[in-house]
């Protein structure tokens, strides 16, 4: 009797154990299919509290991107998201670029902030990144087509490369009836902030600067020593140089350690881009004439506020501007102390 009453115990309690295990799995399935919404990329459909942000940028080392950085670090702190950064530690291509642009894809972010180091080459990129659900914003530089860009946030590089041409044309004691040469270092032939400020240079000196010439362009990836052999290579080839447009930050450090070390300073008129802190020291000592101050910080701000206002807005770009112009400011030696500290990209 005792082993019979055993054995109708065990069919009973055998399939009640089963059934309260499985409807424990149930519950807890339902309970983390609840939580946290995605899409097919892995990214919040709504809210912000998973929000990975990445921005990949041309070279991590030019100053430009590390003022970019401490923007973005503290408005991602700020604004509770994740931030993934980016880049080729020096060289500025879209060969170098892409690949790390394709990791970071990998990594199925929130939102790309994407730098691009040329138009056409990393238009695929933003193609890729559209296609996986991840939106895509534009800094500093832009793609060819913007269609599928959430938003371009940049400087006035155009209006930055007219200032360039007034402020030389100044310090030349431009008059008319005289030639002056000059000479243009650029990181990029096709970097769309690059083409913008020679073409605002050029349009400029058309105007009102016809006995200007450009006697020469080179190209320094964002590498200071290369722009230093340029501009070494012209003080050499042209012996009566009368000015150099160091049109991105790096072009600038490398144009002032050249004039320096050939004894040229306050005889080759020199103005650069970018508030380098470097650079600043420098255009108080004269070795600038002057130069074109952005605000790289408050671009990657922009950005990620972008982002977290079209994921709250369940990935509505409502309110969201398409394209942002900020100002760039000249410097020159008799700028305030409170506007040099202010323009001064943090470090």
């Amino acid at each position: 009797m005792q082993s019979l009453l055993t054995s109708l115990r065990s069919r009973v309690t055998r399939p009640s154990s089963i059934l309260l295990s499985l409807s424990m799995t149930l519950v807890l399935l339902l309970a983390a299919c609840g939580s946290n919404a995605t899409t097919g990329s892995g990214t919040p459909t709504s809210g912000t509290s998973k929000l990975t942000i990445a921005f990949v940028m041309g070279a991590e080392a030019d100053p430009f991107f590390k003022a970019m950085k401490v923007g973005a670090d503290a408005e991602a702190a700020a604004q509770g998201v994740n931030l993934i950064w980016q880049g080729d530690p020096s060289v500025y291509s879209p060969a170098t670029q892409i690949p790390y642009v394709d990791q970071v894809l990998a990594q199925h972010p929130s939102g790309l902030v994407l730098i691009p180091t040329d138009p056409d080459a990393l238009q695929p990129e933003v193609t890729k990144a559209i296609s996986m659900q991840i939106p895509v914003i534009n800094v500093d530089t832009h793609v060819t087509d913007l269609s599928n860009v959430l938003s371009f946030i940049t400087g006035d590089n155009t209006d930055g490369g007219t200032k360039a041409a007034d402020a030389m044309a100044t310090a030349m004691n431009y008059q008319a009836g005289k030639t002056y040469q000059v000479v243009v270092g650029l990181t990029s032939p096709t970097a769309t902030t690059n083409v913008a400020r020679l073409n605002g240079f050029k349009q400029e000196i058309s105007a009102k600067y016809p006995g200007i010439q450009i006697v020469d362009v080179a190209y320094s990836q964002s590498q200071a020593t290369v722009a230093n052999t340029n501009v070494s290579n012209w003080l050499t080839k042209y012996p009566h140089l009368n000015g150099i447009f160091a049109i991105d930050g790096t072009n600038a450090t490398g144009a002032s350690a050249a004039l320096q070390a050939k004894g040229l300073v306050g005889k080759v008129t020199l103005v650069g881009y970018d508030a380098y802190p470097a650079n600043v020291a420098l255009l108080k000592q004269g070795v600038f004439t002057a130069l074109i101050a952005q605000d790289p910080a408050a671009e990657a701000k922009m950005a990620i506020d972008d982002f977290v206002t079209y994921f709250k807005q369940n990935r509505s770009s409502a309110g969201i501007t398409a394209k942002v112009t900020i100002p760039n400011v000249l410097l020159t030696a008799s700028t305030s102390a409170a506007d040099l500290q202010k323009y001064t990209y943090p470090s």
